[in-house]
């Protein structure tokens, strides 16, 4: 009976015990902002402490209660921030757009053009795949440079992200045209060369699809523009890596 009875002691202290907790939990109100400062402050907070969630109900409470206040640019931000950090790309671009064209004053916006032009470059896929996000990435990263001319650090960035993407659009053309290559199709291939000559001749897919077009056209038994091609190659790169090969081809050409 005594062991009985103090088990049910220990049971009502547990009991007592675990609605004493959920009672002051529940007593524990939620914090109420007065206003737009109190507000992003504990916007802040819980942004700081990564609790995305919800400092974005704070940053959103700003947009909505205090839409003309000196925090409602700040909270746009940090709302495509926290998209940013949670790796929502998508959403993160548009909200650092969206900052711009209601806020075109505000101190974010030089920083918030380059960030939506990172997130497109984060979306961007190999080149094998649909570039819908390359192009985008692109096209923000030059409005960025057009209305933020100075050398900074950021200009630079863009300027790097650009080539890479370029590169990569460059690359989906050769390849495209290698395939065709490979299909033996010349005349096929040489619609995706000239498109890699014609608009991408900043990247490194130039000097081997100039090579490529030589031998197509070679194959094709256009001897007259294969070598203009050659004199274009040979005045772009005086000491390439095909010039082995366009003299092997020429040979075979005489041979003929």
């Amino acid at each position: 009976m005594n062991k009985i009875r103090t088990t049910n002691i220990y049971i009502y202290i547990l009991i007592s015990f675990l609605i004493s907790l959920l009672s002051s939990c529940s007593s524990i109100k939620p914090f109420e902002a007065k206003n737009a400062e109190e507000a992003f402050n504990e916007g802040m907070r819980l942004f700081n402490k990564k609790d995305y969630i919800d400092a974005q109900t704070f940053f959103d409470m700003i947009k909505l209660q205090y839409p003309a206040s000196e925090y409602a640019d700040d909270a746009q931000y940090y709302i495509a921030e926290i998209h940013f950090n949670r790796k929502e790309y998508i959403m993160a671009s548009f909200h650092y757009n969206r900052l711009k064209a209601m806020y075109p004053g505000s101190t974010y916006v030089k920083e918030s053009m380059f960030k939506s032009g990172y997130a497109q470059y984060l979306l961007s896929p190999a080149y094998d795949q649909d570039q819908d996000y390359t192009k985008k990435a692109i096209k923000s990263f030059q409005e960025y440079q057009y209305y933020y001319p100075e050398k900074d650090s950021m200009y630079e960035n863009a300027s790097k992200y650009i080539q890479e993407l370029r590169n990569k659009l460059g690359e989906k053309d050769f390849r495209t045209a290698e395939l065709y290559k490979t299909l033996e199709s010349p005349l096929s291939s040489l619609i995706y060369y000239d498109s890699v000559i014609n608009n991408f001749d900043d990247t490194i897919f130039l000097e081997p699809a100039l090579f490529g077009k030589i031998e197509a056209l070679f194959l094709l038994e256009r001897e007259e523009e294969a070598n203009m091609v050659i004199g274009t190659y040979n005045k772009l790169f005086p000491n390439g890596q095909y010039l082995n090969d366009i003299a092997l081809l020429k040979k075979k050409e005489i041979k003929k």
